[in-house]
């Protein structure tokens, strides 16, 4: 019986410190998917547009947005200081597609959405230029 109690009061002592463990992991798996970043290829970002609640933004210059784009974009340009302003006016728990001319715009914008809390966001590797070729074919 001594020893029955010596192990029921060594797992009673543990049995808080188990539970505060399991809160920790359960907690750190969840930061881990929130926030995600997918490079999407040509044929991806075709599966991509297809979804009802997808934000299409086109992060390049007005000029250059106007010169062609792709249908249904929103134009919010990287470069203007009141970018950062402009993106928090998206709904942040809809998936976001970003890109720019080749994709360096855009993934600068992927993490800037990152940090802002938007939970799924999609870079077009690329960019528009690589649409265009894709077009051409």
């Amino acid at each position: 019986m001594d020893r029955r109690r010596r192990i029921n009061k060594l797992f009673s002592m543990k049995k808080p410190l188990i539970l505060l463990l399991l809160l920790v992991v359960i907690v750190s798996c969840k930061t881990v998917t929130e926030g995600e970043i997918e490079v999407v290829s040509q044929e991806e970002m075709q599966t991509y547009l297809n979804m009802e609640d997808v934000q299409l933004i086109d992060v390049r210059t007005p000029e250059e947005y106007d010169a062609g784009h792709i249908a249904t974009a929103q134009n919010i340009n990287f470069l203007s200081p009141t970018f950062e302003n402009d993106i928090q006016q998206l709904d942040k728990n809809k998936p976001v597609l970003v890109y720019c001319h080749m994709g360096g715009r855009s993934a600068k914008c992927a993490e800037k959405m990152k940090s802002l809390g938007f939970v799924k966001i999609y870079d077009f590797k690329g960019g528009y230029s690589k649409w265009l070729s894709q077009e051409e074919k």
